[in-house]
């Protein structure tokens, strides 16, 4: 065995997907300012892809200055139509804005995770979903953000798969875990290669 475990999110999705695959760690959120690191890497013209990982190896690296000896699991996830990149809605007018634009497209869930230990980084993966969002029309739009109301600034694209959000689909590419934003089936197995966990 080679450390403990220590996850940098605060997401609760992301902590409940380790404890239900029976992984034993501890959780801190890293106290990072995402949102500079991510201007600064689209002015570097980084891809959205890139976002996701440089966002997710800030976060363990962040995290990692307070437990050294320690392997530490970083993630992120960016959304991204063509080279557009989305943020959570500020507000429900901003959110019918990010649905009316996704509206016929398919966008991409980029999930990021990173493993890092003493400030080196040990792993990196990506992996991503493409999400078909059916034809729809602005009443509609309208009548779904009225029904699921503060729940649609709280995900990237005002929307939540396992709720109401999965009306607005009509074809999903990539597996759950991608899209949730923890890719569990290759961490796991890094995790066994490098003995943190049973194999």
């Amino acid at each position: 065995m080679a450390g403990s475990l220590v996850l940098a999110s605060a997401s609760p999705f992301r902590r409940m997907l380790l404890e239900n695959a029976g992984i034993h760690f501890q959780a801190k959120a890293a106290g990072i300012d995402e949102r500079a690191i991510e201007n600064q890497a689209e002015r570097q013209h980084s891809s959205p892809e890139e976002v996701a990982v440089i966002l997710a190896e800030a976060k363990a690296r962040h995290v990692g200055g307070d437990f050294p000896e320690d392997i530490i699991i970083g993630s992120d996830q960016t959304m991204s139509l063509g080279q557009r990149v989305y943020h959570k809605p500020r507000d429900i007018k901003e959110a019918r804005e990010h649905l009316l634009s996704l509206s016929g497209q398919t966008h991409q869930l980029n999930s990021a995770v990173v493993l890092t230990q003493g400030g080196d980084v040990l792993w990196k993966h990506l992996s991503a979903a493409r999400m078909t969002v059916r034809t729809l029309s602005a009443d509609f739009i309208e009548r779904h953000l009225e029904r699921v109301g503060a729940k649609a600034l709280s995900s990237v694209g005002a929307y939540q798969l396992e709720g109401e959000g999965i009306q607005l689909f009509e074809k999903i590419e990539g597996d759950y875990f991608t899209i949730l934003g923890l890719p569990m089936l290759p961490l796991l197995a890094k995790l066994r290669d490098l003995r943190v966990i049973d194999a």
